[in-house]
């Protein structure tokens, strides 16, 4: 048997080839979690009147030269309940992805969005079990745009700048 040979890249032949752009998820995992139920179990015995705030934060970070990167997902999740902290939650949710040959405009919206939008179901499951097991009821996070924030990051970073075309954003939200 003979190996078989992979035709050259479109454009390979002529010398002006792009760098091929690959993309890839290599592994994801919950890199830290909290819950903490100050009131408990008081809150069980008062009136529920649940307030909640979520943020959102993603950052990522070179793993090494050849287009790994680490994407972490931080979902913080407050419900207070009569003016007190009912739960507090936080996932630190994280991912192993390679990205090659992508343009930086690209590569920043893949990891500032895309790879956030990826992990981000993961999170929300961690979420939803933890509050659930605390003994409070089911908390289903919406989803979220994470192309629409990274849209208005660029917006804002243009302002700030004044529009001096310093817009690359980092992965941050």
């Amino acid at each position: 048997m003979t190996d078989s040979q992979q035709p050259p890249a479109p454009g390979a032949a002529s010398g002006d080839a792009k760098p091929q752009q690959e993309f890839g998820l290599h592994k994801f995992y919950l890199k830290d979690v909290s819950l903490e139920a100050p009131r408990s179990p008081q809150v069980f015995t008062r009136d529920w009147k649940p307030d909640t705030n979520v943020q959102l934060n993603s950052q990522a970070r070179p793993l090494d030269d050849q287009g790994m990167y680490e994407v972490e997902l931080t979902l913080t999740v407050t419900t207070k309940s009569n003016d007190e902290t009912a739960y507090l939650v936080e996932v630190k949710q994280g991912g192993v992805f390679l990205i090659r040959g992508f343009p930086e405009d690209q590569l920043n919206h893949l990891l500032a969005a895309y790879c956030p939008n990826t992990l981000f179901p993961f999170a929300r499951e961690v979420v939803s079990d933890l509050v659930v097991k605390a003994g409070f009821p089911q908390m289903l996070l919406a989803p979220v745009n994470f192309d629409m924030l990274y849209a208005q990051q660029i917006q804002q970073r243009k302002q700030e700048s004044g529009a001096t075309g310093d817009t690359a954003p980092d992965a941050a939200h």
